[in-house]
C-alpha cells in the first residue's frame, strides 16, 4: 500500500516541477509566458496534421491509383514530407513568417537563429509555432500528388514540390498569416482555405493540363485498386483534421472547441449530401462518394472554422458537397482534364466556396463570432458583412491568379529541363518498377 501511494504523489510532483499540469504557466528564457496547456495542445495537434500526410494522404490517394502504382503515391508522399522539411526549416519559415514587406519575410528566422529559439508566439513557443506551420507546408504540396500520379517522373515530383513550396506557398503563406497583404487587407483564412485548399487545387489543375492525361484516359476505365486504403486514408484525415482546425486557435481554448467542432459537422453534411445526390443520381451511394464528400466538407470549412458557428458548418458543408460534386463530375467532364484523384474539384472549389461563405457566416446574426471581436486574429472591427466579402474575394481571386501563372511556370521549367512525364513504356509497366524498382504487393 505505502508503494501504491508514493508512485502517484512523487509523479504529481514531478508534473508540478515540469509545468506540464493543464492550465501551468512556465516562463522561458525570454521572461514571456507558455501556457503548458496550449503547448501540449499543439504539440498534439502538429502530430495530427503530418499525420494527415503520412500514412493518411498517402493511403487515401495510393488505394486509388492501379495496382502497379501504389507504391510511388507513397514515395511521393513519403518523400515530400522529408523535402519539404529540410526547406522549411533552412529558410522557408522565416520568408513565410519573417517580418519583411507586403509579399515576403525577410532572413532573420532562417535556421531558427537564436532569437526565434527562445521566443513565443502567443503562448507557446515559436520553435513548436513552427513545427505545426511547418506541417501544413508539408501536406499543401502533397495534396498536388493527386493529379498527376500514375504519369509524372520521380524528379519531377521532388523538384515541383521544392520549387512550388519556395515560389508559391510562401508567398501566399506570408500575405495571409505572416502579417502581409491580405492580413492588412483583413481576409479571413482560419487554417488554409486561401493559403493551402485554393494553391493546390490551381496547381493541381496546372499539373494534370501540362502534364497530361493517363494513357487510355477517359476511354479506358482506371478502377481504384484499393477502396479499403481510401477509406481508412480518409477516416484518418477527417480525425487529423481536428489538429488541422483547431490547433489553428494555438491555444486550448473555446475558439479551439468551436473549430473542432465546425469541423466535423461539416464533414459529416458534405458526406450527407454527395451520398444522396449519388443516391437520386445513380440508384447507389457509392463508399468513395461518401469518403469524397467528407473532405470537400472538411475542406471548405477549413478557413470558416475559427470564425462560425454550427448553423454555418451545416451549410458550407452541404453547399460544398453539391458543388465539389458538379465540380468532380460534370465540369471535369465538359473541360475534359484528367484531375485524377478530384484535386481541383474538392480542394480547390472546396477551399473556395468556404473563403466566400466565411464572410456571411461569420455574422453574429448566422451564429459566428462577428466582426468586431478584439483579441481574435483576422476579426475586422471595421468590416460589415459586405466589406468582408470584398475582401474575401479579393484575397481569393489573387490566389488563383497568381498560383496559375507561378505553377505554369514551374511545370514548364521542370518539363524543359528534367521533363515531366515517364515513357509511355513506363507508364505502362507501371511507376512501382519503373522508378522505384520495387513493387507494391508480392504477387
Amino acid at each position: 500500500m505505502p508503494f501504491c501511494v508514493h508512485i502517484p504523489t512523487a509523479s504529481l510532483f514531478v508534473l508540478l516541477i515540469l509545468g506540464f499540469l493543464p492550465g501551468t504557466v512556465v516562463a522561458d528564457d525570454s521572461g514571456s509566458a507558455i501556457d503548458s496547456g496550449d503547448t501540449a495542445w499543439i504539440l498534439v495537434s502538429t502530430a495530427l496534421v503530418l499525420f494527415m500526410t503520412i500514412p493518411a494522404l498517402a493511403l487515401f490517394y495510393g488505394g486509388l491509383v492501379q495496382t502497379k502504382n501504389v507504391l510511388s503515391v507513397l514515395m511521393h508522399c513519403f518523400a515530400m514530407a522529408a523535402l519539404i522539411s529540410v526547406i522549411w526549416i533552412l529558410f522557408g519559415y522565416s520568408v513565410a513568417f519573417d517580418e519583411g514587406n507586403a509579399f515576403c519575410g525577410y532572413l532573420g528566422k532562417a535556421l531558427l537563429g537564436e532569437e526565434a529559439r527562445d521566443a513565443t508566439v502567443g503562448t507557446i513557443p515559436e520553435l513548436l509555432f513552427c513545427a505545426f506551420q511547418m506541417t501544413f507546408a508539408i501536406i499543401t504540396p502533397a495534396l498536388v500528388i493527386g493529379a498527376f500520379v500514375e504519369r509524372m517522373k520521380f524528379l519531377a515530383v521532388l523538384l515541383f514540390s521544392g520549387l512550388w513550396l519556395i515560389l508559391v506557398y510562401l508567398p501566399i503563406c506570408h500575405m495571409q498569416w505572416g502579417g502581409g497583404w491580405f492580413a492588412e487587407m483583413g481576409v479571413l483564412d482560419f487554417a488554409g482555405g486561401i493559403v493551402v485548399h485554393i494553391t493546390a487545387g490551381i496547381a493541381a489543375l496546372v499539373a494534370c493540363i501540362m502534364v497530361g492525361k493517363r494513357k487510355g484516359y477517359p476511354h479506358t476505365a482506371m478502377i481504384p485498386h484499393n477502396l479499403t486504403y481510401t477509406v481508412i486514408g480518409s477516416a484518418m484525415l477527417w480525425v487529423g483534421w481536428f489538429g488541422f482546425n483547431a490547433g489553428s486557435a494555438l491555444a486550448a481554448n473555446s475558439q479551439a472547441a468551436m473549430a473542432l467542432l465546425v469541423t466535423h459537422l461539416s464533414a459529416s453534411m458534405g458526406t450527407l449530401t454527395w451520398m444522396g445526390i449519388e443516391w437520386k443520381i445513380n440508384g447507389k451511394p457509392s463508399v468513395l462518394g461518401a469518403v469524397t464528400g467528407a473532405i470537400a466538407g472538411l475542406a471548405a470549412v477549413t478557413p470558416a472554422s475559427g470564425f462560425i458557428g454550427p448553423e454555418g458548418a451545416l451549410v458550407i458543408g452541404f453547399t460544398a458537397g453539391v458543388i465539389c460534386y458538379f465540380a468532380s463530375t460534370t465540369v471535369k467532364r465538359r473541360f475534359a482534364y484528367d484531375d485524377s484523384l478530384d484535386v481541383v474539384g474538392v480542394h480547390g472549389v472546396g477551399g473556395l466556396v468556404g473563403v466566400i461563405l466565411v464572410a456571411f457566416f461569420a455574422h453574429p446574426d448566422l451564429g459566428g463570432i462577428g466582426y468586431d471581436s478584439p483579441g481574435v486574429a483576422g476579426i475586422n472591427s471595421d468590416y460589415g458583412m459586405l466589406e468582408q466579402l470584398q475582401a474575401q474575394l479579393i484575397g481569393g481571386f489573387v490566389t488563383v491568379v497568381y498560383t496559375l501563372v507561378v505553377s505554369v511556370l514551374v511545370f514548364w521549367g521542370i518539363d524543359k529541363t528534367v521533363g515531366l512525364r515517364v515513357t509511355e513504356e513506363d507508364e505502362e509497366r507501371g511507376l512501382d518498377l519503373a522508378e522505384h524498382a520495387e513493387a507494391g504487393y508480392s504477387l
